[in-house]
């Protein structure tokens, strides 16, 4: 019978290998598309957060008056960066758009003195900006408010469209890994149906046989969450370093609970699989173990 358990922990063993390397590819998958989603809402914050609102300030502004005003924008809670665009400054700029010169035409600048800032993401919606809007109007220096409307209308609705998809794949994708994972841990739990019916016949209690196999589950979850974690950081390098304007999105943070989820996923799922394999085979009558 020593032998018997001996043999069969020695067929068993090729197949938690096979289980790991399962586990592990599974994760990379999924952790590759949790990196793809990850990505994709930083980039639409990125795009909310390049939107410019512009306050428009009236002729007779003293330079004090300015720096006032300035600071006292700088100071509210929505503002990201901000900056005092002169007339000369908003004439480079209008050029640079490819608009015409007016010269020959004007003896004056007819652009006004203004402050642009733009909007942290979490306040670059329409409700927002038509409180700052109102807020900002009530200022008697400031004679107009302006940003593109139907652009952050638009940039919303994308935004929000490619996220529902985004998260649809990504739970689609996580109820086809843990069915894959299930699937992986049951063939390697099936090699050792023989070792866990014989221990029960020489009389070891369920929670004796499960023990040492959940700690083996643990052990294997671990692994193949940890090797998963450390090739999804290696692919993250390698597309940062094919695509440099990765970096300027790149969320450590986010990255960090993204390896974290991926171990507790391999530790949670392996556990439970192999727990429910042992159950089942201690269920089983002998005859149906063939």
């Amino acid at each position: 019978m020593t032998k018997a358990g001996k043999s069969s922990i020695k067929r068993g063993k090729p197949s938690y290998f096979m289980s790991i390397l399962g586990v592990t590819l599974v994760l990379l998958l999924l952790g590759i598309i949790g990196w793809l989603v990850i990505n994709a809402t930083k980039l639409g914050d990125y795009f909310k957060e390049s939107v410019e609102v512009r306050a428009e300030l009236r002729g007779d502004l003293t330079p004090k008056d300015s720096t006032a005003l300035l600071s006292y924008i700088s100071g509210k809670p929505y503002v990201k960066s901000i900056e005092f665009v002169n007339k000369d400054k908003a004439k480079e700029i209008f050029m640079a758009d490819g608009n015409k010169s007016w010269d020959g035409i004007l003896d004056a600048n007819p652009l006004p003195n203004s402050i642009n800032f733009k909007v942290k993401q979490e306040y670059m919606n329409a409700d927002s900006l038509a409180l700052i809007q109102a807020d900002l109007m009530k200022q008697t220096y400031i004679s107009e408010v302006a940003y593109p409307k139907a652009l952050v209308d638009n940039l919303n609705k994308n935004i929000q469209r490619i996220s529902v998809i985004l998260l649809t794949v990504a739970l689609l994708l996580s109820a086809v890994v843990i069915a894959l994972i299930d699937n992986t841990i049951r063939l390697a739990m099936f090699s050792n149906r023989f070792l866990i019916k014989t221990m029960q016949m020489v009389g070891a209690t369920r929670w004796f046989i499960a023990w040492p196999m959940n700690q083996k589950a643990i052990m294997n979850g671990a692994v193949s969450g940890g090797i998963a974690s450390v090739a999804v950081f290696a692919f993250v390098k390698i597309a940062e370093n094919i695509l440099p304007e990765l970096k300027a999105i790149r969320d450590g943070y986010s990255l960090i609970l993204l390896f974290v989820a991926l171990i507790l996923l391999g530790i949670g799922i392996t556990l439970f699989s192999t727990h429910r394999s042992v159950i089942k085979y201690l269920k089983m009558k002998l005859d149906e173990l063939y």
